[in-house]
């Protein structure tokens, strides 16, 4: 059963219509279990930082999460959960309405099996710091990617560094570390669950640019979201990755450290 939520409430076709192709409008995507969910306060955080970024105010973190219990509370204990924050002076105006909170659920997911072949293509993701509405890139260029006979795509920014795939954050192993592109990336937040994780584990981690000619030197890559700590690639662009099946268990053994919580 999916849930769809307004405010903490059931939403009606009134509440959902003008939101219909809305795109001002930022969101978190989280997969819950047992009623409870990984990185809360990493979730609260971003739906905080964003509002105040796109609206000068944000719900307070008390409010989202009665709305997330209610949500959860009104479904099955294993969903898929995203969050909304819109205005409530919607689109094409200066004025900074009330946010709203849209919650929606439905089955919950784990992902594409791998591993994957990545196409690489340059892109820059407006606003990439914000996980934010009105992105037809990302579907734009998953279908080419697709065309051409890979799995999905990994972008490269204009200075030629590797940043993020489509819905993905992307990270690589060098054998003994794992490594982080530098470059304008959305923080992902199973992203930053596996960063905290590892470092409590003494797993080495470094930040640095990667361009597709520095790929031969790696041992692995995985893509990461809120479905998974890991998905193993095979192959970016002509560059094939032997190790990233095992890359992938490391992260997949780092995030089940992360204890769950309920709203």
């Amino acid at each position: 059963m999916s849930v769809v939520h307004r405010n903490g409430q059931p939403a009606t076709a009134e509440d959902l219509a003008p939101l219909a192709f809305a795109g001002y409008a930022h969101f978190t995507a989280m997969q819950v279990r047992d009623g409870r969910i990984r990185g809360l306060d990493l979730h609260l955080e971003r739906l905080r930082n964003a509002s105040k970024e796109l609206y000068g105010r944000a719900p307070a973190d008390e409010q989202v999460r009665a709305y997330l219990r209610a949500a959860i509370e009104a479904g099955p204990a294993d969903v898929s959960l995203v969050a909304t924050v819109y205005p409530s002076s919607g689109e094409f105006t200066a004025i900074d309405g009330e946010p709203q909170i849209l919650i929606r659920t439905g089955p919950p997911a784990t992902g594409p099996q791998g591993p994957l072949a990545l196409a690489v293509v340059e892109h820059e993701r407006f606003l990439p710091g914000l996980k934010h509405h009105g992105e037809v890139a990302k579907t734009y260029y998953l279908r080419q990617a697709v065309s051409q006979g890979y799995d999905d795509a990994a972008f490269v920014d204009r200075k030629g560094r590797l940043s993020e795939a489509t819905i993905w954050n992307l990270a690589f192993w060098d054998g003994t570390a794992v490594i982080w592109p530098e470059a304008d990336v959305l923080g992902g937040i199973t992203m930053g669950i596996l960063r905290r994780r590892l470092d409590r584990l003494g797993v080495p981690q470094h930040t640095r640019e990667v361009t597709p000619e520095d790929l031969p030197q790696l041992a692995g890559a995985v893509v990461m979201n809120s479905w998974t700590p890991g998905i193993a690639v095979r192959r970016i662009g002509t560059v094939d990755f032997p190790d990233g099946v095992s890359f992938a268990e490391v992260l997949h053994r780092a995030y089940q450290e992360e204890t769950p919580e309920t709203p």
